[in-house]
Order: C-alpha cells, then structure tokens, then sequence
C-alpha cells in the first residue's frame, strides 16, 4: 500500500537507500554505493510538502519510498529507493504512478528524472515504464543546472540522462 511518509518513516527510508546503493558496488560504481542518503531533515522538507510516498507492508512498515521535486513546473522524481529484497515486485512502478497522479492532480505536464544511462535498473527501466530521453536542447533552465550540479558531484564518470513522460498517459 502506498501513503504518503511521515517523518517517523525518515529513518527507515534512509536505511532503504543504503541498502538498495549496495547493488551499485556489482557495477564498480562504489562512490555511488557509498553516497549517504539526505539527512532527516532534508527528508523532512519533502514531507512537509506532501512530496514524499512510501510503499508500506501490512505492518505499514516501509518498504520503498519516492521523493519529488518541482523542476521547472514538472514533477520530477528526486530519488525512488526499494529496499533489495522488496526489488521485482512492481514497487517502483507503483510510487512512480502515484507520484505521476500527483503531479496530474497539480497541473503539471511532464514527470521528469535524471539517472543513468547504463545501469539496467535505472534508464533501460524508465523506458520500459515511459520514459523518454530529454535531450539537453530540451531542458529547462532549473534541469539544467540540476544536471550541472550532479556533474559537479562526479556523476557524469558514469553516462547520465534526463528522461521524461507526459503525466497523462497516451490514449
């Protein structure tokens, strides 16, 4: 079941990050396994702002979360995390949409992400859900700087691209 998060859930949903990062370390990208997740109250911001989901088992334990920002009038997902041994169970696609109907319900267009291009789990998935590639004549100036920052941090060692889908879908 999906909810929004609580700032009880912030610990957990650190704990998440980290333990879904692990399955970068297969891929030689330990800097990214090792990158700490946003403090509690970097966290907290998103839920005070009603932008942050969690998927949550029977117990409403949570098992995955997601993380929206506004980026130049878009939803734009921030970061979705699902714990490894939650991973294959649609929980990503399911936050994915409930953010995607968010952003419908706010008169938004588009939901928006960055990632990378290679990593199975990341862009070839997106596509599978969607998503297309942005290319960089495309982007607006707050995704532009976006990407200027996390090529700032070192994430362009590893291919990154912007990708995007209409938050209605095609009928």
């Amino acid at each position: 079941m999906i909810r929004l998060a609580r700032t009880d859930d912030l610990p957990r949903l650190q704990d998440i990050e980290r333990a879904a990062g692990e399955a970068f370390r297969g891929l030689g990208m330990d800097q990214i396994a090792d990158d700490e997740p946003f403090s509690l109250d970097e966290m907290n911001v998103y839920v005070g702002a009603g932008r942050a989901w969690v998927w949550v088992d029977g117990l409403d334990y949570p098992l995955a979360y997601l993380l929206t920002d506004i980026v130049d009038g878009n939803a734009h997902v921030e970061q979705v995390s699902v714990h490894p041994d939650q991973a294959h169970q649609g929980l990503g696609r399911e936050l994915l949409h409930a953010a995607r109907v968010w952003a419908r319900g706010h008169g938004m267009h588009r939901q928006t992400l960055s990632t990378f291009r290679d990593v199975p789990w990341n862009a070839p998935y997106y596509r599978r859900l969607g998503f297309q590639t942005l290319d960089a004549g495309s982007w607006g100036p707050e995704l532009a700087r976006l990407m200027e920052h996390e090529a700032e941090l070192g994430l362009t060692r590893w291919p990154r691209v912007a990708m995007w889908r209409p938050v209605v879908p095609p009928t």
